[in-house]
């Protein structure tokens, strides 16, 4: 569904040259939840958004569905993680909802049915003459979430979008994610800083290195389908799993290749 190739991103002006991708490869199946984490400033966002059609990358190509990308795709969504600048706050949280859907000009009916079953899905549908800056942060981004349910994506991008919510919160929000994904079968790259998250998240994680940004790992995440907050992260496998990506994200800092067995990283000395 997701197909990302030779990505290289380089930025240029005012007697600067930043290369933030360098060469990025990888796949996401139809139907796939993958995450994507890597060290502070490595360039997540920025391959997000040539993912998602807002930057046009240096080299390489993105495909969406087997089409290459040369702008926003019609059937992709981006939850991004500053909800409170993502929602139209004269607008009422059904308006913002319904918004995107009026440029696929479908009829007020059809329009207000998909308004109102992602807005159940994610547990609003009483909120829904409500503006946004009346919920609750968690609420605001589950009105972001249910926008993008609604506009029935065939692939959705989401950049960190629990980073700026209270922990309570985002323990709720990753099980509603996974929950819709389960029940919806959307494919969905996952970008975030949080590696308990990514594990506990996705079914595959990519660690990627420090800038300029290659894919140094990609890792199956063998937990059971079924998970929550209480059991799985108390697992001895999500330990293990969430030891190992610290681990690589740890190296990628220090610059150690990608290649090199994770056991040996403990007695590698601090760089000087």
């Amino acid at each position: 569904m997701l197909d990302v190739r030779g990505l290289k991103k380089v930025y240029e002006g005012a007697g600067r040259r930043v290369e933030a991708v360098r060469d990025l490869t990888f796949t996401v199946d139809a139907g796939e939840l993958v995450c994507l984490v890597g060290p502070s400033g490595c360039g997540k966002t920025t391959l997000l958004k040539c993912v998602g059609g807002l930057l046009t990358p240096t080299a390489g190509e993105v495909l969406v569905g087997g089409r290459r990308v040369t702008g926003p795709p019609p059937d992709m969504a981006v939850v991004f993680q500053e909800y409170g600048r993502s929602l139209f706050p004269w607008m009422r949280v059904r308006e913002n909802v319904e918004l995107p859907l009026k440029q696929k000009k479908l009829r007020g009916p059809m329009r207000r049915g998909l308004v109102a079953d992602a807005l159940e899905s994610v547990g609003l549908a009483d909120a829904a003459g409500a503006y946004p800056w009346q919920l609750s942060g968690g609420m605001q981004q589950r009105v972001a979430i249910a926008r993008a349910l609604a506009y029935e994506p065939e692939v959705l991008l989401m950049d960190e979008p629990f980073a700026a919510v209270d922990a309570q919160t985002r323990a709720d929000l990753e099980d509603l994610v996974r929950g819709l994904w389960r029940q919806r079968g959307i494919t969905i790259l996952f970008v975030t800083h949080d590696i308990d998250e990514a594990v506990y998240l996705g079914e595959r994680v990519l660690v990627l290195s420090s800038s300029p940004t290659v894919v140094r790992e990609q890792l199956k995440v063998d937990l059971p389908a079924e998970r929550d907050q209480l059991h799985t992260r108390v697992a001895p496998r999500f330990a293990e799993l969430r030891t190992h990506v610290y681990e690589q994200i740890q190296a990628a800092k220090r610059g150690t290749p990608a290649d090199r067995p994770v056991e040996d990283l403990k007695d590698t000395p601090p760089p000087k």
